[in-house]
């Protein structure tokens, strides 16, 4: 085909051509010469009609149609002239007149087409149907040398409005905002849970249609089926929320109005060793119980320890109970301190009476802790400045710091030794002993030590305990000329001994030659004569300063101080006046 037309010579191209513009809302782009989409159908229908009524035919070619041309000179022939200005038109011939040329004439004749059919608001539905190519002259009345699209829909490229892969042709404006179909209503699967086989979710299925929608129905097919697998799942979920819901509301009723679980008696006779740590709640206590087999429930032991006047007294510790024992059993046996697994070193407690306390609890020969802390003394940790003096009775002594101890099955001798020594070494290294010794008029830190073991041993409280190491520290000045620099405690005395007797011999203890006598040598003795406690440390680094240099405890309670020898010799003969009455002289 040729910019001309369809064939070799010039033919008009028709309106009712489908290439010559959109014939109705179809879709299509607008064509040259195409009216308007807001023009009226009826209007462009007769404007179709005027083109049968007076169609303008184009001469053909004399080599394809001889006999219509030799007819057409006749016809010039018989015509009048007309004036060189106006073109030259020609009639239609009569009919009957030229036989050959009507039935030419009727091949390109076009057809009234068929009455196209319109919607509410004038547009054409393309249901209308029109006659083909073949039938109508779609070339007659047009500009030959208009230009005109290369190819059409009918002959030419198809419409791509019919492709699967196209859009939806466009609708006309009145149409463009329908109304939603209604959502069509899925289908029960057919057989339970696994109606769709393997458990699969229907919706992964790829849409057929290719209209890249998904989770539909696809057109023709069976409506898809909910997956199994997420019913399955729903119900567990549903069964979990209800049933742990069941559990947790039978769990805080049965705890709100059920008698809590207990035991009933003393126990079995299976003992336990249960150890109470620290700030530990009642709550802790009875869960550790619990997990030991001595209490049947947290509830009942709480309850039992409420219940006791001394239950929120029990201490942390370590104690030996019976399995199987009720809550209130339990709880009695707790508040007693004396049931306690543990070692209680006291202020100013002697070492010796130390190892006995820890031969009883790990049930060891007697004499067995005292012969380990003798020989390895050296190797429990002391520090450098202690244990050094050869005339020391035990190198211990001072060093087990005052505290309670708690004891478990791993528990021996030698560790319980060590953890009392480093306790000691690490308060004398908070309270700065090594440092002060010099500004105490002390040679060195064991002597800090050992006036405060002295100070502890000889004082009631702590006012007691700073006048006292005021009078340490003025008997041992070299101007005291009074007691010749003796201290002349009798607590020295009794520590050679091993006793604590008030009522001893002065002259027997005058005459006894040792080195931890002070009623004998001067200055200090050569080590502690016991473990001091906090107090009686902090008394010895800040002493009183009054000037005390005796004292005496007359009613055995209180200890009254004096600066003078002859103050201190009428409360001696008054502390003898009341021994006389009490021993019944």
């Amino acid at each position: 085909m040729t910019e001309y037309g369809r064939g070799r010579g010039s033919e008009p191209w028709h309106p009712e051509d489908p290439l010559y513009g959109d014939q109705g809302w179809t879709g299509h782009q607008t064509q040259q010469g195409q009216a308007p989409h807001g023009s009226d159908p009826q209007q462009q229908y007769q404007q179709d009609q005027q083109y049968q009524q007076a169609p303008q035919y184009q001469q053909p070619y004399p080599e394809q149609y001889p006999q219509y041309a030799q007819n057409q000179q006749q016809y010039a022939q018989q015509q009048p002239q007309q004036p060189p200005q106006q073109p030259q038109q020609y009639a239609p011939p009569q009919q009957g007149q030229y036989p050959q040329y009507q039935e030419q004439q009727q091949a390109y004749a076009p057809q009234a087409p068929q009455q196209p059919v319109y919607d509410s608001q004038g547009w054409d539905t393309g249901q209308g149907q029109y006659l083909s190519a073949a039938q109508v002259d779609a070339y007659a009345g047009v500009d030959p040398y208009a230009q005109q699209p290369a190819a059409g829909y009918p002959d030419g490229a198809p419409d791509l409005y019919a492709t699967p892969e196209a859009f939806p042709p466009p609708q006309p404006p009145g149409r463009r905002h329908l109304e939603p179909e209604p959502a069509e209503q899925e289908e029960e699967p057919e057989s339970g849970f696994f109606a769709d086989g393997g458990g699969r979710d229907g919706d992964e299925d790829d849409d057929p249609s290719g209209d890249g929608r998904r989770g539909g129905r696809s057109k023709g097919g069976k409506p898809k089926k909910r997956s199994g697998t997420a019913c399955l799942i729903a119900a567990v979920v549903i069964i979990g929320v209800v049933g742990g819901g069941g559990y947790y509301g039978y769990t805080y009723l049965k705890a709100r109005f059920a008698t809590a679980e207990d035991y009933v008696g003393e126990g079995s006779s299976e003992t336990v060793d249960v150890e109470i740590p620290k700030n530990s709640s009642l709550a802790q206590m009875g869960n550790i119980l619990k997990k030991q087999g001595v209490v049947a429930s947290v509830e009942a032991f709480t309850t039992a320890a409420n219940v006791n006047p001394k239950g929120k007294s029990i201490q942390p510790g370590v104690y030996t109970l019976k399995k199987k024992m009720s809550a209130a059993a339990a709880v009695g046996l707790m508040i007693d301190p004396s049931k306690l697994n543990v070692i209680t070193v006291t202020e100013g407690m002697r070492n010796a009476k130390v190892y006995e306390a820890i031969d009883k609890k790990l049930g060891k020969p007697d004499g067995t802790t005292k012969d380990v802390a003798l020989r390895e003394a050296k190797n429990l940790g002391l520090p450098a400045w202690a244990g050094n003096n050869p005339k020391l009775i035990d190198p211990l002594e001072g060093f087990l710091y005052p505290t309670r101890y708690d004891l478990s099955k791993d528990s021996t001798p030698e560790s319980l030794l060590k953890q009392m020594v480093k306790n000691a070494s690490d308060k004398y290294s908070e309270l700065g002993v090594e440092g002060k010794a010099k500004e105490l008029g002390l040679e060195n830190p064991l002597q800090v030590v050992t006036v405060a073991s002295l100070v502890n041993a000889e004082g009631k409280n702590h006012d007691d305990f700073r006048k006292m190491s005021e009078v340490v520290y003025n008997r041992l000045k070299k101007t005291n000329d009074v007691t010749n620099q003796k201290l002349e405690f009798d607590s020295t005395y009794n520590y050679i001994k091993g006793k604590s007797e008030i009522n001893f011999s002065i002259k027997e203890a005058r005459a006894l030659d040792h080195p931890y006598n002070t009623h004998f040598v001067k200055g200090l003795p050569p080590g502690p004569i016991g473990n001091p406690g906090a107090d009686a440390l902090s008394a010895t680094l800040n002493p009183d300063h009054g000037g005390w240099m005796f004292f005496v405890s007359v009613d055995g309670d209180k200890t009254t101080f004096t600066q003078t020898y002859e103050e201190h010799l009428k409360l001696v003969d008054e502390f003898q006046a009341r021994q006389k009455q009490k021993n019944g002289g």
